[in-house]
């Protein structure tokens, strides 16, 4: 793509980058309050059953990956114009959702500057190894590798990894907001979650918010995944990666439901907010529509987004994403020159 052309899609996109302090409040109303109502309903029905409790904290888990994205707009500076509302409104929701809020909110900007560039993995992405790398890694990587990429692994062990472990403690060169942020929200947490269990008890509070949490955390990995993880998607090298490609190119449009369209608070368009992350959600499908240039991005549904479950690496060179089916025969080779031409599979245009 052409500066030029690119500077105009910056440009088409500019005016949906303004947030409506009107629109975020109301997000907020409808949002927060039913979760906290799904979550006492959920814990009144375990007096009658264990499985009316789940069906409930299925749903309101649904509300706690739409909090994210409030949370996830804050770290953009996109939900509120006041940059104080957008770190106290963002805090909150980041321990709701038990995250901390600048420690994400670092990490997330790296992967905003680094997504689909080959020699800038490892911050705020999803491990991908590319073809070479897998063949030319050791045994004990490979197993690594096949093991982080193995579903049950990656939506199983993921959510527990996410918010037990990796949202709970600093990097070591974290500065001193970033560091101080994550000690709050880890003190804020424990006093909300010692009251909850001196209200309801352990056992209860267990069923209801662990439910809850995990549920949403492997919506949130799964969406995560899948808006950079399918076949035909952007990778380059840094000397021929270009952001707005990244943007375009290596971010999915992923056509939801209305009702799931909502949940996720538009984050299916993940093409319109890589290319303009100080876009707010509740803005994201108007500058989709409104910009055609945007409409060449993948456009996946729920049905062809299964299909990239099987995909594990990277072919730079036919520039797919294959499985390791593909790649098993390298293996006995151990040969790093490939040239595979795998299979395609049919998504809903490009």
């Amino acid at each position: 793509m052409s500066k030029e052309k690119t500077k105009q899609l910056h440009k088409d996109v500019a005016p949906f980058a303004k947030s409506d302090r009107k629109k975020s409040i109301m997000q907020l109303v409808n949002t927060i309050p039913p979760f906290f109502i799904l979550w006492f309903l959920a814990y009144q029905s375990l007096s009658v059953s264990i499985w009316l409790t789940l069906p409930i904290a299925v749903v309101a888990a649904g509300f706690v990956v739409r909090m994210f994205i409030i949370f996830h707009d804050c770290t953009h500076g996109s939900f509120f114009k006041n940059k104080k509302a957008n770190d106290i409104f963002g805090t909150i929701t980041g321990v709701l959702t038990l995250f901390a809020y600048e420690k994400w909110k670092r990490e997330h900007s790296i992967h905003h500057a680094t997504s689909s560039n080959l020699d800038k993995r490892g911050v705020g992405d999803i491990w991908v190894m590319t073809i070479d790398e897998y063949v030319e890694a050791s045994k004990w990587q490979r197993l690594a590798y096949r093991l982080y990429r193995n579903p049950l692994i990656m939506f199983g062990l993921g959510p527990l990894y996410l918010v037990l472990i990796s949202s709970r403690f600093n990097r070591k060169d974290a500065r001193k907001k970033e560091r101080y942020n994550t000690y709050l929200t880890n003190v804020l947490l424990v006093v909300l979650y010692t009251g909850m269990i001196l209200l309801v008890g352990w056992q209860a509070f267990l069923i209801v918010q662990g439910s809850i949490m995990f549920v949403a955390g492997a919506l949130g990995i799964w969406l995560f995944y899948i808006q950079h993880t399918f076949e035909d998607s952007y990778f380059e090298e840094e000397s021929e990666w270009d952001y707005v490609k990244a943007a375009v190119d290596g971010s999915s449009y992923y056509k939801l439901p209305k009702v799931l369209q909502w949940v996720t608070g538009n984050i299916g368009f993940h093409h319109v907010h890589h290319l303009a992350p100080r876009v707010p959600n509740y803005n994201l499908e108007m500058a989709h529509e409104s910009t055609p240039p945007l409409h060449q991005a993948t456009t996946i549904t729920i049905k062809t987004s299964l299909s990239s479950i099987r995909f594990r690496l990277y072919d730079p060179k036919h520039k797919t994403f294959v499985t390791f089916k593909e790649v098993k025969n390298l293996l006995k080779s151990a040969r790093p020159s490939i040239d595979l031409k795998p299979k395609r599979t049919s998504f809903e245009g490009k």
